[in-house]
């Protein structure tokens, strides 16, 4: 038997094209979706600071629908169940191809973004529980900063960073799969008003006919859009949050390709509604969601109310220590490692900018918090934790970012101007001694 050590894999390192190529995509398209996200929640926010506030109350709360269905809702509500719906079905489908073909697909690959994944969640919620615990407030709120907002994230990242490597986008990709994982199992759990067994049966029934579809090769839109209304209707009706309808049926839709096929149903999914989910679910749910009074009352409870305080340092302080203190702890006890490219300093820089928990911790908040002046003061804490988060990132990301564009200015500079990279001409240079050796 050989006492050789076994070889550690390397978390996000080289990617085969058709992984890489789905994660390019996709982070072209979340950092896009995130500058429209950014823009529609300062609209919200300076539309209802002004004099016209009553105008955005007005229309957030116009309600239309089907009374008879169960379905009469407020705008403010049909975003949030129904078009974030379409939001959670595109993190269903990426969790799913996460989990077939991509970083989850192995136990070695997996443990180092699912266990950060997991401490980025239970180190804010415990320090919200201590924070209260010391305030003296209630435990409502305690799943509030768990979540991380990758769309507003990745925009933040993208507009900072221009020599920064891909892995670094690619961990914060992978990251956030596993988080909102985390987050639909919250909202499905924890998150639910008084079930209707009936309801969500049919809506059980359903996802079973949709895995049918699936199973058989059914294909064809008009098969599936009605069925996944259905679905979400009676998802709704059934008590259960109607996001996780659209989470099931992402992780139902299948992934690989079948022979001689172009792209799979997951695909093809993806590449139709991530647009749709991010240039325009997530930003309308944005609009009527972050529509905050910023009054100098509202930030003053910011601060002085345990519930709201909590929020802010477990989005600030709990989702930094929590992702990097579980990276670490991944890359020391586990066969995972980071990718060579990456940095300890690039993991916490990563691990602050995953503060900004926007769009989901929003959603929970909603929830958590019926009371409607409550929940204007946990908005608050939200925005004022995002905006902290990212200011710090901010500083981080550009310090790392100074550095790589350094670092590729020198292996890229060409003094004698001869079209080949002066490193690669250094007496006595690795690169010139393979080429010596060749």
């Amino acid at each position: 038997m050989s006492d050789a050590p076994r070889r550690r894999t390397t978390f996000l390192g080289l990617l085969p094209l058709p992984e890489r190529n789905a994660v390019a995509d996709a982070l072209r398209t979340e950092t896009i979706g995130g500058l429209v996200l950014l823009a529609a929640a300062v609209v919200a926010l300076i539309w209802a600071n002004t004099p016209w506030s009553g105008v955005y109350e007005q229309i957030r709360d116009v309600r239309f629908g089907v009374p008879a269905l169960g379905l009469d809702l407020s705008v403010g509500h049909w975003t949030a169940d129904g078009l974030l719906a379409v939001f959670f079905l595109v993190a269903g489908v990426e969790l799913k191809r996460e989990l077939v073909v991509g970083e989850l697909r192995t136990p070695a690959t997996a443990a180092l973004p699912v266990i950060a994944a997991i401490c980025g969640m239970a180190v804010p919620a415990t320090l919200y529980a201590a924070t209260i615990t010391v305030g003296g407030g209630t435990l409502d709120g305690w799943a509030v900063p768990m979540a991380t907002d990758i769309a507003f994230a990745l925009a933040v990242l993208a507009v900072l960073s221009t020599h920064l490597p891909a892995a670094l986008r690619a961990f914060l990709l992978t990251l956030a799969v596993v988080d909102d994982l985390g987050a639909i199992l919250i909202i499905a759990i924890f998150f639910t008003s008084d079930l209707n067994v009936w309801a969500l049966g049919g809506a059980v029934a359903g996802l079973g006919v949709f895995y049918a579809l699936q199973r058989y090769r059914v294909r064809g839109w008009w098969w599936y859009v009605p069925l996944g209304i259905v679905i979400w209707a009676l998802m709704y009706n059934g008590g259960v949050h109607a996001t996780v309808a659209g989470v099931a049926m992402g992780l139902i839709l299948r992934t690989t390709r079948d022979k001689g096929e172009e792209a799979s149903p997951a695909e093809r999914t993806s590449h139709l509604l991530r647009p749709v989910s991010a240039g325009v679910a997530v930003p309308l749910f944005a609009l009527f969601a972050a529509g905050v009074s910023v009054s100098g009352a509202a930030l003053d409870a910011v601060f002085t109310e345990p519930e709201p305080l909590g929020v802010v340092l477990g989005l600030v302080v709990g989702k930094t220590v929590g992702i990097f203190a579980g990276t670490y702890l991944a890359a020391r006890f586990t066969r995972a490692r980071l990718n060579p490219d990456l940095e300890w300093a690039d993991v916490f820089s990563l691990a602050v900018l995953a503060g900004i928990g926007f769009t989901v911790a929003l959603l929970i908040g909603e929830l958590a918090f019926t009371d409607p002046a409550d929940a204007e003061h946990i908005k608050a804490a939200v925005l004022v934790g995002s905006l902290t988060a990212s200011g710090l990132a901010a500083l981080l990301v550009r310090r790392r970012n100074a550095i790589y564009r350094r670092l590729y200015e020198e292996e890229t500079r060409d003094d004698d101007a001869d079209g080949i990279p002066d490193i690669y001409q250094q007496t006595g240079s690795g690169h010139g001694s393979a080429e010596t050796d060749s």
